[in-house]
């Protein structure tokens, strides 16, 4: 029997394992996590030297199954695109030109690379990338959200266990005075604003509905503020499509409860709230308005991986230009980024809100 080309090229990656162990940082950027933050932390850099005006050009068709993250700790790599060629980025390393030499294998050159580094991307049967062989070292894909794919964790508890205990809580109390909250629907100030409420459905990470009705409300100088931001982006040809905007504190209790430890930097600490729960927080990205479709992000909404920070190199340049272009022009209005999450947008005067617990039926029957 004939074996398939990808497990031959894996049989020899594994021959030569130990000629290839590798040492550096963990991670393929600056941007690493160092600890569990406190609250939500937000990101202190700008969008320095983004033009709103210059579109890069979309990846070769050929190119898009070997963009990602590969292998893990010190040996990981990282593949994407920069000005319209393939670059390698190694733990601990400067990044490093891709050029084919043979079908799905590229010879890496500059900063210090051999004439003999090579670069072979593995395919299972049905032709899907699912690892690399560099340096006699095999290395797997890193799990992650392709389009149209949800990220999901498996909740600590049940989710009805998860809601009654979060229900029968109460949130923090705060010292201090509050502006009296005024509540509105986005879509009321701007049709063109579209939504996707992921938590009215079980399409989200913890894979089902804690939401009654899929609805998007934030503090009204925010909605306004959301409401340029739309105007803005729709004289460039896309609107705004919103995952998330204000919820309920229970909510984020039942995020916090049910996520595992290592991965609750994105989520908020019930102890101290969300921004979200104040309704001065949005979760978004772009769509097209010609075809109405959501664009290409590096990273999957709520995907808890290093592809959602907001500087994460990799992806495609198209990918992270419309990343920059929706920071930049969410900044310009007002909002400032997640240090983790680059859809999670905070308004400025968050703190001025109070921490609220209602539905959004509830919200209704006060008018707001």
């Amino acid at each position: 029997m004939k074996m398939p080309s990808f497990l031959i090229t894996a049989s020899v990656c594994f021959l030569f394992l130990p000629l290839g162990a590798g040492a550096g940082s963990t991670a393929p950027h600056s941007a690493r996590v160092a600890g569990s933050p406190s609250g939500q932390p937000e990101s202190k850099t700008r969008t320095r030297g983004f033009s709103p005006l210059d579109a890069p050009a979309a990846i070769r068709p050929e190119w898009a199954g070997l963009i990602g993250d590969y292998g893990a700790s010190r040996q990981r790599l990282n593949v994407f695109e920069r000005g319209g060629e393939l670059e390698v980025l190694r733990a601990g390393a400067r990044a490093a030109a891709l050029h084919p030499i043979g079908a799905d294998t590229f010879q890496i050159s500059g900063h210090g690379s051999s004439r003999q580094s090579k670069l072979t991307f593995l395919r299972n049967p049905q032709g899907v990338v699912t690892g690399v062989c560099s340096g006699g070292v095999l290395l797997s894909r890193s799990p992650g959200t392709s389009p149209g794919e949800i990220f999901q964790i498996t909740p600590l508890r049940s989710i009805d266990e998860l809601r009654r205990e979060a229900l029968a809580a109460r949130p923090p109390s705060e010292p201090g005075r509050f502006l009296k909250p005024d509540l509105v629907d986005v879509t009321a100030l701007d049709p063109e604003i579209k939504l996707d409420i992921r938590y009215a459905g079980s399409r989200n990470f913890m894979g089902a509905p804690l939401y009654s009705e899929g609805r998007a409300f934030l503090q009204r100088p925010a909605a306004e503020a959301l409401a340029a931001a739309s105007g803005r982006l729709q004289a460039m040809g896309y609107g705004l499509l919103v995952y998330d905007a204000y919820r309920p504190w229970y909510v984020s209790r039942m995020f916090w409860d049910g996520t595992p430890k290592d991965k609750r930097i994105f989520v908020a600490k019930p102890s101290m709230g969300s921004r979200h729960n104040r309704g001065c927080a949005v979760d978004l990205t772009l769509y097209d308005l010609k075809t109405g479709q959501p664009v290409q992000m590096t990273g999957g909404y709520d995907e808890m991986s290093e592809r959602s920070y907001p500087d994460y190199p990799g992806g495609t340049s198209l990918e992270r230009w419309h990343r920059d272009l929706l920071r930049h022009v969410m900044e310009d209005e007002g909002f400032t980024v997640h240090r983790y999450e680059w859809w999670h947008f905070d308004f400025k005067g968050w703190r001025r809100y109070p921490i609220l617990n209602l539905s959004f039926e509830k919200l209704d029957r006060r008018g707001g």
